[in-house]
């Protein structure tokens, strides 16, 4: 049984950083890529990073390039998020999501979730 379990959330004002971890469990992830997915109110899921842990290979929206860093701890079973330069518009719930093989952006494309966690963004 995968289990996904995000922490690291908060409230941060305009500018300030998080970072995101995501526990993984349940098997050995090595021919995984593993994402974060965020969702705002009224508004659809949406890809956020991925990271892919065999070769370290990752994949950005164009959103949050150049603010966000997406990274593992192989030892730890263990994917990150830094989150700099927050703006409001990056309030939502984040999810870590799992799928084997290589990274894809579509939503429906992975088969495992983790319960997200709420990241709030405001002065």
């Amino acid at each position: 049984q995968v289990q996904l379990v995000e922490s690291g959330g908060g409230l941060v004002q305009p500018g300030g950083s998080l970072r995101l971890s995501c526990a993984a469990s349940g098997r050995t992830f090595s021919t995984y890529t593993m994402a974060w997915f965020r969702q705002a109110p009224g508004k659809e899921r949406e890809f956020v990073a991925a990271i892919n842990w065999s070769d370290g290979s990752t994949s950005y929206a164009d959103s949050v390039k150049g603010r966000f860093a997406i990274s593992r701890d192989n030892a730890k079973n263990t994917i990150y998020l830094q989150m700099n330069s927050l703006k409001p518009e990056d309030t939502a719930i984040y999810y870590c999501a799992a799928r084997r093989y290589g990274i894809r952006t579509w939503r429906y494309d992975y088969n495992y979730w983790g319960q997200g966690t709420q990241v709030t963004v405001s002065s």
